[in-house]
């Protein structure tokens, strides 16, 4: 099978059994809204230079342009930049929405505890890895995710991505990015999306995006966002009323589950700002 490992300026790149090739695309994707991205599985023309066909996607991604993953890699630093719980759950909620598996990954351990991360994520059945590179400890878990799998890093900028990927796989000598002291997150290094085969499986290095972009990964309808929370899940069909929202409704066996410390509070948190800016949203943002 032939799959795209990044486009550029209307170009590309194309991975076949005899090597990358360089293709077009037929004109007939543009007239139908379709656009070839990274991790598409293609069909190519006899002559291997034109993209015939695009295979069934198992899910895409607008912002970053990608498709069929498997696995999101949600990199968050314990101190600069500071990690914003929101950012954080609203990315595994895009990632569970589009049928993607998020991992959170925590750099920086040795700067800032982690604490704080491991409290919010313990009953939210998102596994979450500490990393610290001068004793290797957490890369032997995310190589092993890897494997078999089209594997993504996200997050804000100034993490730690190109570090890890730098880490995991030093061939590819990433290029690094300095933080800046006076912003307090990182200058964008990654210009576009790129595949990359390590570890057994596939890595696509993606544009880092701020913050404020996290929610355009995907617009999730406000009765689907209680879905994208993994620990709701053993709750529902226990509140008092049909349909419920979780939100002020009496006899609520999710709230009644935060109240008991089952469910992280700064997690319902992000469950209800979601909810809430899902409801503010105009029909036609939807």
């Amino acid at each position: 099978m032939n799959y795209i490992t990044k486009g550029i300026g209307g170009f590309y790149y194309v991975k076949t059994p005899d090597g990358i090739k360089e293709c077009k695309a037929r004109g007939i994707f543009r007239k139908s809204g379709i656009k070839p991205v990274a991790g598409d599985w293609v069909e190519l023309s006899p002559d291997g230079t034109v993209i015939d066909e695009i295979r069934p996607r198992k899910n895409v991604f607008v912002r970053p342009p990608i498709a069929n993953l498997d696995v999101l890699f949600i990199v968050a630093s314990t101190v600069q930049p500071v990690p914003s719980t929101l950012v954080l759950d609203q990315l595994a909620a895009a990632a569970i929405y589009k049928d993607v598996q998020p991992i959170l990954v925590v750099t920086k351990a040795d700067l800032g505890a982690a604490d704080t991360l491991v409290q919010a994520y313990k009953t939210s059945g998102i596994p979450l890895v500490q990393l610290n590179y001068e004793t290797g400890e957490g890369l032997d878990e995310i190589k092993a995710q890897i494997k078999d799998h089209l594997c993504a890093f996200c997050g804000n900028s100034g993490v730690g991505k190109s570090t890890l990927l730098n880490a995991l796989a030093p061939e590819l000598q990433r290029e690094t990015g300095s933080i800046s002291q006076k912003l307090g997150r990182g200058r964008h290094t990654t210009r576009e999306v790129e595949i990359f085969e390590i570890c057994g499986g596939r890595l696509a290095d993606t544009p880092g995006f701020a913050s404020l972009e996290a929610q355009k990964l995907c617009r999730i309808p406000k009765e689907d966002i209680q879905h994208t929370f993994p620990e709701f899940e053993p709750y529902f069909g226990q509140c008092r009323f049909t349909g419920c929202s979780h939100r002020a409704e009496t006899d609520c066996a999710v709230r009644q589950a935060v109240e008991e410390g089952k469910i992280s509070k700064t997690r319902y948190a992000s469950y209800l700002a979601m909810y809430e800016e899902a409801s503010a949203r105009k029909e036609w943002e939807k």
